[in-house]
């Protein structure tokens, strides 16, 4: 009798363990975070595939998103609690020329610096080369004497809307007299290869693959209009961030654990090939690996450039992380120096009420991680001139338009 209760319990016993595993995992938090196939969801990517966010207490669902627009939506209406998100849509967004002024999208912490570019079609090809900033113009006239010339972004307002002005400013592009519209990045070379434009703003792997493909050539990468420049961020729903806050936090810990993996040029390899991957970018593994590893191929003959300490980075020994008001301020500005706002905004204000840095720095200090000071400091871009947050109308004076 004894040997039968033994041989009945057993297994029994394994089975309550059982379940007992499968509640302890039920109970983990689930959030849903979004992405747009871009190269610079990887902190995402990397977090869910080496089991960062269960190994901070979060389950995390990742869903992959058909545009800036739906990410925005989804954000505003709770659907999402996150996503992977252009650093200037929240300010684009909050300010109406994004959406619905008032919106309140809030910025946790920045994912990457640079690693976006301009391709420019093949209308271009000898006309102008990489950097080649004095015969931008003049190749813009030569085109239009036989077609319109249009240029495409991602988003009104944000990060690649914003590159791509900066660079027509810096070109001495007059902005009315090209197009410019908006197309989600996985769009961007098959309506180029349809000739819909001449040229586009957006981040990798999408310029590498218009290279590759022959469509079209990198006229110039991100960082060479600003090293180091915030690109995507994690952004919250408000309710989001005030209610889950913890959970939140093991998010942000789990993603800054992902960022340091990543700019271990180690580890870039196997990232290239999880996003590679249908579920994730679905584009050529090459060539998101080779832009990565700071490898542009551009295209149109034109060779591969090399980038040795600004290519995408997600981490750079803290660098990158910290969210600065500064930089919000910066976005503000640029949508009042381009006419997109015909009045001065509460820089300030705006900045403090949609960027979460104090959150950031309380996470940074439970992770024993760096927290860069260089806040509410002056800066300049390449092609621009100093920007003090100080004295805005200063440098709205004096910028390009």
């Amino acid at each position: 009798m004894k040997t039968t209760y033994k041989i009945i319990l057993a297994p029994l016993a394994a089975l309550i363990l059982m379940a007992g595993m499968s509640m302890r995992k039920a109970v983990l938090p689930q959030v849903k975070l979004g992405f747009i196939p871009l190269t610079d969801c990887a902190p995402l990517v990397a977090a869910k595939e080496l089991g960062l966010f269960q190994k901070y207490g979060v389950d995390v669902v990742l869903s992959k998103e058909a545009s800036w627009a739906n990410i925005r939506d989804k954000i505003l209406n709770g659907e999402l609690d996150g996503a992977h998100c252009l650093f200037g849509m929240p300010f684009s967004v909050y300010t109406g020329l994004g959406g619905k002024a008032g919106s309140e999208m809030q910025i946790a912490m920045v994912l990457n610096n640079n690693g976006q570019g301009i391709t420019l079609s093949k209308d271009f090809c000898g006309l102008v080369g990489f950097k080649e900033m004095n015969k931008v113009a003049a190749a813009v006239k030569q085109v239009q004497a036989r077609k319109e010339v249009t240029f495409a972004m991602t988003f009104p307002g944000g990060t690649h809307d914003i590159w791509l002005r900066n660079w027509m400013a810096a070109a001495g592009i007059n902005q009315k007299s090209v197009g410019i519209i908006t197309i989600p990045p996985p769009q961007m070379v098959a309506n180029m290869r349809v000739d819909n434009m001449e040229g586009f703003s957006v981040g990798e792997p999408w310029n590498g693959m218009a290279a590759a493909q022959n469509i079209g050539f990198t006229e110039i990468a991100s960082q060479d209009i600003w090293k180091h420049h915030p690109e995507k961020a994690l952004v919250v729903n408000k309710q989001f961030a005030a209610k889950e806050r913890e959970n939140l936090k093991n998010i942000m810990k789990a993603v800054l654990e992902a960022c340091q993996w990543l700019d271990n040029m180690g580890n870039r390899k196997k990232a290239a090939g999880w996003l590679s991957k249908p579920y994730y970018v679905n584009a050529a593994l090459p060539v998101i690996e080779a832009r990565l590893l700071g490898s542009n191929d551009l295209g149109c003959e034109l060779g591969v450039q090399k980038y040795k300490d600004d290519y995408m980075t997600f981490y750079n020994k803290g660098f990158v992380n910290t969210p600065r008001k500064v930089h919000g301020m910066w976005f503000l500005a640029q949508y009042v120096r381009f006419g997109m706002l015909k009045s001065n905004p509460d820089f300030k204000g705006i900045a403090e009420k949609l960027i979460l840095d104090d959150l950031y720095a309380e996470v940074a200090r439970e992770a024993k991680v760096p927290v860069m000071t260089d806040d509410m400091k002056a800066f300049k871009t390449t092609y621009d001139v100093m920007f003090d947050p100080g004295n805005i109308p200063a440098y709205l004076a004096s910028a390009k338009k």
